[in-house]
Order: structure tokens, then C-alpha cells, then sequence
């Protein structure tokens, strides 16, 4: 490793050191360990509830209230499933998801997964300027500022800082999201209608209910995530002993992620739809919170889509300069200069000009881009996730921690099934739209 990385295992080894009445308790031995490996699992599924992700809790909520809470618990197996994989290859393999693709699938698929991958990533990140811009316009602040602002001081802290302290901005944000829970409890929804909706749902067979649950998974589990949170269990020097904890992780940032987007739909299921107010976008959602509950759970609906917006707008370059890095045989790493790493830190910036610079642009066609963006990710998230059940299957390349035979017969039933509603809802966005 570089020495601008921070290595997990000498980490533990450190503290392993420590004088016997200092360790307390195998249980605080064990905390302390998590704090020093927390963060990849946490960052990429929090970097889900970006923009459009908001937008869509919001408007299941406003639309049919608390009716759609039980679909939280098949989206969370399905996305703590997908990211164990990819976090298990990451420790084992110490290659990143697009290495491994290349070096398993070969040259062309690899090309083909990768362009892909950054016309859809360059259009969320678009996305979350505006969503940067709309957020903070509710706050009185115009979107000239705030957006070239934000690009300058994100690109500074991923190219001028350490990965520690970038890892650190970005739990940052991620703790931001606690705003939502916030509103939700200044709400005050029907807590014991949240639980029986979750415990015993009322299923509808309408048309535009099934198409929200659809709308529902398909955005909770993205490209980007696995991508991400792969090369950031390389990057950050985790291996084998490192597994454990890395996978608790990944299971929390899961939990925390759909957590939130589950107060997100029950602060607006408690608020918008008892007015009947439908919502275009998550700035929609945080000036009609307004009239319901009051000033502060407007800006802390804004100040949560400020945060989401800035996290995934990190994440997604990162994620988009690793996988084509990885795939192009390049140097990567968040603690190279640009003469050590020019192709990763180049596409990182190039990314970010570019979504700075549409987003700026008057009457940007923001449900157009979301479109486009989400079919690609939606065409492209059934490779993805094939890939990745493949690879972690392969005893060649995973030895003793490939997937055993029942959880690859789950992995696969995951697969098949997220890969059909996300194609679903790609046709019928197409048709209705």
C-alpha cells in the first residue's frame, strides 16, 4: 500500500498492543475495531437516497400513504445481498468489480459495462447539482452560487485531501440524513398505522401502485453502489480477517440507508397525503411539508436533500473514475497526486465540471435526464448484478469464501427478480412518459 493509505490491519494490530485494562471487554475490543473500518458499506448505500431516490420515497408517501412501508424488507435482503458479494470479493480478491470483470468476461463486455456506467453516472450527477440547486434555493440561496461552490470544495476534498478525511466528510453527510427522522417524528404519523402496514400490508393490484413499488426497489439497488463500495474495500487495505466486521458494515450502512428512506415516505405519508398533494421532485416535498408541520421541517427536509445531493455527487465520480480505471489497466486511488493517478483523477474532475456546468443551464430538463439516466442504469444493473453472482460463485477466484449453494440460489432468485422489475419499470417509464 501507498503511504497515503491507512491500513485496517495495522490498525487492529495497534490495538491488539493495548495493556489489558484498557480492553475493557471483547465487546468494546470489537467496537473500536468497527470504528476503524466503518465506512464503505455506510457511504455507498447511503449515496442511494440521492436526489431522485428522495423524490421517489417522497411521492410514495404523499401518493398512498403509509401503504407501501412493507416493501422496506425484501429491498433490504435484496441490497444487504448484493453488497456482501461485492464487499467479500473485495477483501478476498483485493481487485476492484471492474478488474475482475475484465479479467473474467474479457475486453469488450468490460467496454461496453463501462460507457454505460459514465453516461449514466454523468447524468445522476447532474441530477444532484440540481438537486443541490433546489435545495438551496428553498434556503434563499441562488443556484449560481451554490453549485459552482459545492464542485469547487467536493473537488478540492477528494483531490487535495487524504482518503481518511475524505471517508470522514462522507459519514459526515451520511449523518446528515438523520434530519429526515427528524421531520418524521415532527409530523406526528399514526405509529401504530406505520406498524400494522409493515407487519400486515394492503396490497393493491392498481396499475400505478405496482409501478411505484417497481420505482421502489429499482432505486434502491444502483450500479454505482457496488462498484463503489468494492474499491473502497480495496482501497482501503481490508483482507480476510477484515471480513466480518467489513460485511457488518455493509449490513449496517444497509439498515441506516433504508431506514431513512422509510421515514422519508411516513413524513410525508403523515402530512402530504392527507392534503392529496402530488410531488414533482424532493424540493416539492420539503416546501409543502411547510403548511403541515411548520418552517423547521421544511429546512430540515432541505437540509437532508442538501446532504443527500452532496454525498451522492462525491460518490458517484468516484465510483465512475474507479470502474474506469480498473477497466483500463490505469492507476487509481484516492491518495494519488495527478501525476501518479492522471486518468482516475482526470475522469473525477471531468465528471464534475460536466454535471456543474448542465445543471447551470436555464430550464434544465431534469425528468428528461432522470429518464434517460435511470433506463441506462436499468438496462445496465441486470449485468451488473450477473457479474457479480458469477463471480462470487467462482471457486477459481474465491476459494473457501465463494457463495455456498443456498446463497447463491438466493443470490440468483435476487437477481432474476430485480433485474425483471428493474426492466419493468424502464418500459413503463418509457410508455408513460
Amino acid at each position: 500500500m501507498s503511504s497515503g493509505r491507512f491500513s485496517i490491519k495495522k490498525s487492529v494490530q495497534n490495538l491488539r498492543r493495548l495493556p489489558a485494562r484498557i480492553r475493557r471487554s471483547v465487546s468494546e475490543y470489537r467496537f473500536i475495531t468497527y470504528l476503524a473500518i466503518l465506512g464503505p458499506g455506510l457511504i455507498a448505500a447511503n449515496a442511494g437516497n440521492e436526489a431522485s431516490g428522495i423524490a421517489t420515497y417522497s411521492s410514495a408517501g404523499a401518493e398512498y400513504g403509509y401503504t407501501l412501508l412493507w416493501t422496506f424488507i425484501p429491498m433490504t435482503i435484496c441490497f444487504m445481498v448484493a453488497q456482501e458479494m461485492c464487499v467479500r470479493m473485495g477483501v478476498v480478491t483485493g481487485q476492484g468489480l471492474a478488474d475482475l470483470i475484465r479479467e473474467n468476461f474479457g475486453v469488450r463486455w468490460t467496454a461496453v459495462i463501462m460507457l454505460s456506467l459514465l453516461i449514466a453516472n454523468a447524468g445522476i450527477i447532474t441530477a444532484e447539482f440540481v438537486g443541490i440547486a433546489q435545495a438551496s434555493e428553498i434556503f434563499g440561496i441562488s443556484r449560481y452560487i451554490t453549485i459552482p461552490v459545492t464542485a469547487v470544495v467536493v473537488w478540492w476534498l477528494v483531490v487535495k485531501g487524504s482518503p481518511r478525511r475524505v471517508e470522514q466528510v462522507f459519514l459526515f453527510l451520511s449523518l446528515i440524513f438523520l434530519t429526515y427522522i427528524v421531520s418524521a417524528f415532527l409530523a406526528e404519523p399514526d405509529w401504530e398505522q406505520v406498524g400494522r402496514e409493515v407487519i400486515y400490508p394492503s396490497v393493491s393490484l392498481d396499475s400505478a401502485y405496482l409501478f411505484t413499488v417497481v420505482a421502489l426497489i429499482g432505486t434502491t439497488i444502483t450500479p454505482f453502489m457496488q462498484v463503489f463500495v468494492q474499491s473502497s474495500v480495496v482501497e482501503k487495505g481490508m483482507d480476510k480477517e477484515d471480513y466480518p466486521v467489513a460485511r457488518a458494515d455493509a449490513f449496517i450502512g444497509v439498515l441506516f440507508a433504508n431506514l431513512i428512506a422509510a421515514f422519508i415516505v411516513i413524513s410525508t405519508a403523515a402530512t402530504l397525503h392527507k392534503q392529496g398533494i402530488k410531488l414533482e421532485d424532493a424540493s416539492d416535498a420539503a416546501r409543502a411539508l411547510a403548511p403541515a408541520v411548520g418552517e423547521y421541517a421544511k429546512y430540515l427536509f432541505a437540509l437532508g436533500l442538501l446532504g443527500a445531493s452532496m454525498l451522492a455527487m462525491g460518490v458517484l465520480p468516484i465510483a465512475t473514475a474507479y470502474s474506469l480505471s480498473e477497466a483500463l489497466g490505469f492507476e487509481k486511488g484516492l491518495s494519488r497526486t495527478f501525476r501518479e493517478a492522471p486518468i482516475f483523477l482526470g475522469i473525477f474532475t471531468g465528471l464534475i465540471v460536466f454535471g456543474a456546468v448542465v445543471a447551470l443551464i436555464p430550464g434544465i430538463p431534469q425528468i428528461k435526464l432522470l429518464v434517460l439516466t435511470q433506463s441506462i442504469n436499468g438496462l445496465l444493473l441486470p449485468i451488473i448484478l450477473v457479474a457479480v453472482v458469477l463471480l462470487s460463485s467462482n471457486e477459481e477466484i474465491m476459494g473457501d469464501y465463494k457463495n455456498s449453494f443456498y446463497y447463491k440460489i438466493l443470490a440468483w432468485l435476487i437477481t432474476i427478480v430485480v433485474s425483471a422489475l428493474s426492466l419493468l419499470l424502464i418500459f413503463s417509464a418509457l410508455l408513460g412518459y
